[in-house]
């Protein structure tokens, strides 16, 4: 098996219920009538109490967009605007840890298919050729998470927002988003359920918004996060969906958007836990 591009950090720390502070502002220049979709709210999940402050303004003037949750408990918050200046605030404070997510039967049917960015159809030669799938569940998606993990190089700018799997493992370097998706498609072709999640992630550097992957193994949602780029036990789940299509922090249908700035903020009051990335995490 390679071996990850990040070594393990010794034993996993401890599981704790340290507070997490996360904050994520936006600038955007709107250009004509539009929808607009955010997906910046923590959402409603049993063992975890938040305190949240969310603010939304069109050339400064609030404005109260309508909050749409869709099954997997993603906040959607959606408004229209029109030409002008767009300027986004959310706060929040978490305390304890959420429950783990359920596995459904209605999630093994749809974290096993193909989607937009993850073209698992497109790898399933490769993957079948590439990974001894005679092994346990768990050290596959860790197998899978170690390969990809050494096979790219993670590079600001080398990716674009239409690349999916598949361009991801021709140029062999990507962003957060781009290793999520890969592991994500592999999983899928080795007809493992998997699917991405987009998370605040304390210690993250560099600091942004981070994607991770959740695996389907022994009827629980496990996460795996090939960049090693924060620890996992701190990581506060945004949105879970197919891939980077559904879990989006900003979308807009109809005119034009440039988003001019994206401040994001994930800390954790005392120390960060250590990972072991040669083990599973559950997110809480």
């Amino acid at each position: 098996m390679p071996s990850n591009r990040c070594p393990p950090s010794g034993h996993a720390g401890p599981v704790t219920d340290q507070k997490r502070h996360v904050s994520a502002t936006l600038e955007a220049r709107l250009t004509g009538a539009q929808r607009l979709e955010l997906q910046l709210a923590l959402p409603t999940l049993p063992g975890l109490a938040v305190d949240e402050r969310l603010s939304v303004l069109l050339d400064g003037k609030p404005v109260e967009p309508l909050e749409v949750v869709t099954d997997h408990g993603n906040r959607v918050h959606v408004l229209d605007g029109a030409d002008g200046q767009l300027s986004v605030s959310y706060t929040a404070t978490a305390v304890g840890r959420a429950e783990p997510v359920e596995l459904t039967e209605a999630d093994r049917i749809t974290y096993a298919r193909p989607s937009r960015y993850a073209e698992s159809d497109r790898l399933l030669g490769f993957a079948h050729r590439q990974f001894d799938t005679h092994v346990p569940r768990e050290a596959l998606a860790l197998d899978v998470s170690s390969w990809v993990g050494s096979r790219l190089s993670y590079m600001p700018g080398s990716s674009g927002p239409t690349d999916g799997a598949t361009d991801t493992l021709m140029t062999g370097a990507g962003v957060c988003r781009d290793y999520a998706h890969l592991v994500v498609a592999l999983l899928r072709a080795l007809d493992v359920p998997a699917r991405l999640v987009a998370v605040y992630a304390p210690g993250c550097d560099p600091m942004d918004f981070h994607a991770v992957t959740e695996v389907a193994v022994d009827g629980r949602w496990l996460a795996l996060d090939a960049t090693c780029l924060a620890p996992r036990q701190s990581m506060l789940r945004i949105s879970t969906g197919r891939d980077a299509a559904d879990t989006a922090f900003l979308t807009n249908f109809g005119g034009g958007l440039v988003l001019e700035s994206s401040v994001v903020t994930a800390v954790v009051d005392g120390d960060l836990p250590r990972d072991d990335t040669r083990t599973v995490e559950q997110l809480g």
